[in-house]
């Protein structure tokens, strides 16, 4: 296996703009009404990546040539470079713009673990869960 062009290829299929985001403070409460506001989060990482879905991720497995998620695959998994910050649990994952017509774009996950790394790392790998909310301030 060329390591260095396993990294290319994948790095070639991070089309899409990936925002991931920490919460920053805890949100403030509403005077009149009581409800907590819109939570405060600080940017991480901006750039390219890809959100795929668990599809998306055996479709890669048979591009790339090999099984680059050893453990298997999630619902929904984020992939950024290797120069990409680690995403840590909690941290939200937005699709900024996508090249595919597959309705990703403004649409928000949670990280729920730690960016996975093996022996040899050639991307970071995260796994999500889609981000559901009932009112502004939900993480």
């Amino acid at each position: 296996m060329d390591i260095s062009q396993a990294r290319n290829d994948l790095e070639a299929l991070m089309t899409d703009t990936v925002r991931v985001s920490r919460t920053a403070a805890q949100p403030a409460l509403d005077p009149e009404t009581g409800e907590p506001g819109e939570t405060p989060t600080s940017v991480v990482y901006k750039g390219p990546g890809a959100v795929l879905s668990s599809h998306g991720q055996i479709v890669v497995a048979q591009i790339v040539g090999f099984d680059w998620l050893s453990e298997g695959a999630a619902w929904y998994r984020l992939v950024t470079p290797v120069g990409a910050p680690v995403a840590m649990p909690g941290d939200l994952v937005e699709v900024i713009t996508s090249e595919g017509a597959d309705g990703r774009t403004g649409r928000t996950w949670l990280a729920e673990d730690a960016t996975e790394a093996s022996t040899v790392e050639i991307c970071r790998t995260t796994r999500l869960t889609e981000r559901i909310t009932f009112a502004p301030s939900a993480i």
